[in-house]
């Protein structure tokens, strides 16, 4: 077993593979990709397809297609408003604390304390409400 020798300036990432040039054109894949999951969002509104399925076909799809990356690039466009509803979309205590609230939701139903997860949801819709509030107002100051 020999290990190769390599040059003292190699890296693991190449500054070249990293800093990709965009790719010109990329409206034309992206724009009727964009449109077709509008329209299965359409239709299965329309025909009372089942929701969390067609949801989670819908992201699946936006994310592995960089449909999703495209439309929030199209979002931060728009001037002041923009980036700044891109930046809470990617916030992850956002989604972590909303992930971590149907987890308990969850739990709790099953063992019957179903008033008590009204109460725990309207408090974690305060508080990520509170969140959001604060980070756009100290964003703008």
């Amino acid at each position: 077993m020999t290990l190769e020798h390599k040059p003292e300036n190699t890296h693991i990432f190449a500054p070249e593979e990293i800093t990709q040039p965009a790719k010109r054109g990329a409206w034309k894949w992206m724009l009727p990709l964009s449109t077709l999951l509008i329209a299965v969002v359409f239709a299965a509104w329309h025909f009372g397809w089942h929701a969390k399925a067609v949801t989670t076909g819908v992201l699946l799809f936006a994310t592995a297609s960089h449909v999703l990356a495209w439309v929030l690039g199209i979002i931060t466009l728009v001037p002041i408003v923009g980036p700044l509803i891109v930046k809470v979309l990617s916030l992850s205590i956002i989604w972590l604390l909303n992930a971590v609230g149907y987890l308990v939701s969850y739990v709790a139903i099953k063992r019957g304390y179903s008033k008590d997860v009204l109460t725990y949801r309207a408090v974690t819709i305060a508080l990520i409400t509170g969140i959001v509030i604060g980070f756009v107002l100290g964003s703008i100051v």
